[in-house]
């Protein structure tokens, strides 16, 4: 300890706790939104434990502890009478799945499994990465929902119309390719909102493609389907009016190849949407995001992982499709024009690309 600050020493070890902290109150969040405690809470006021038990059916003193412990976080309200309440606000982030721009609760997956946890740490020491496949159904859940509010509540009413001449084609009937559909949440609004128009789904990931599948067939929709392949398999028809590549070319291996493969399947009139994470390429300019560190998690855990899963992968990561990046790669595959659009997505941008 000789020559250490204590206040330094205490500062830098609160630092690190609370990043613990952090660690457990993501898992009261994820408890609550796995078990409906939030959508049972909005919109009633103030109740206590028993209340809630009585409206959910769970153990009454599990509710207590949890409840004290979101009131502790700041993210319920606790009353001096001792019950809890579900702001507006609060429900807005994480009980409105369906209506709300800013839900958050669905990011929460409940932690990384050990055994994906151990192929991570084996990632380190062979330079090669885990897959989505195996980074396992959980993933594939939480990226559809973390991602599902701007595509199901935006693209539609303010994405699709911001692109030249798009939603014309779309109403009267086009062809729609998805790389990288995930969960199938993207595609599925598309098909409900354009009946007329035929969306084809993209994937390497079995669980996700699944997962679309399921969605589809709740949703009764007919002009769908999937392919589990990547985005390195599209056949070379030239009649695709838009190509879709959402939160995803960072993810791949050899993004590059997608291009090239966009750019044989895509019509002369067609229009290839990209978007992808908000970032300069540079480290300290980025860094003014309050969220930089969560960004780099995430790519540590989950993008680069996948973007290094083959012993070439170009290895981009969740921040590393900067604008310049992205038109440097369109345009390497020979598409002529690159036009980024900011819609006031806080964590992205998107790039209108058209032979």
């Amino acid at each position: 300890m000789t020559g250490l600050s204590a206040d330094d020493l205490k500062k830098f070890s609160f630092r690190v706790w609370n990043y613990r902290m952090g660690e457990q109150v993501s898992m009261l969040v994820h408890l609550g939104d796995r078990l409906g405690l939030y959508k049972a809470m909005q919109g009633i006021g103030p109740v206590d434990s028993h209340e809630l038990a009585a409206a959910t059916g769970c153990h009454e003193r599990f509710l207590r502890e949890w409840l004290l412990g979101q009131a502790a976080a700041g993210l319920i309200e606790r009353h001096d009478d001792r019950t809890f309440e579900l702001t507006d606000v609060a429900a807005k982030v994480l009980a409105d799945e369906d209506d709300s721009l800013a839900f958050a609760a669905g990011a929460f997956r409940g932690g990384t499994s050990p055994e994906v946890i151990d192929r991570i740490v084996d990632s380190f020491r062979t330079g090669i990465g885990v897959t989505y496949e195996q980074q396992g159904r959980a993933a594939a859940v939480g990226l559809a929902r973390m991602t599902g509010p701007w595509s199901r509540l935006a693209l539609t009413s303010v994405i699709l119309p911001g692109l030249d001449g798009v939603v014309a084609k779309l109403e009267a009937g086009a062809k729609v390719l998805d790389i990288g559909c995930g969960g199938g949440v993207t595609l599925a609004t598309i098909a409900a909102a354009y009946p007329r128009t035929t969306c084809i789904g993209y994937d390497l990931s079995n669980e996700a493609i699944t997962l679309a599948r399921e969605l589809i067939d709740a949703k009764g929709l007919t002009n769908v389907e999937f392919v589990v392949a990547g985005g390195e398999d599209l056949p070379p028809t030239a009649d695709v009016d838009l190509a879709i590549t959402f939160d995803c070319l960072h993810d791949m291996a050899h993004p590059q190849r997608t291009a090239a493969s966009v750019r044989r399947a895509i019509a002369h009139d067609g229009t290839w949407l990209i978007k992808d994470i908000r970032s300069s390429g540079d480290w300290d300019q980025d860094r003014r995001n309050p969220f930089l560190a969560m960004f780099y998690g995430f790519s540590v855990m989950s993008c680069l992982q996948s973007a290094m899963s083959e012993p070439d992968g170009l290895g981009l990561g969740t921040l590393g499709l900067h604008p310049h990046r992205a038109e440097e790669l369109v345009r390497e595959a020979s598409f002529g024009s690159f036009v980024t659009h900011d819609f006031e997505d806080a964590a992205n941008l998107y790039y209108e690309v058209r032979p």
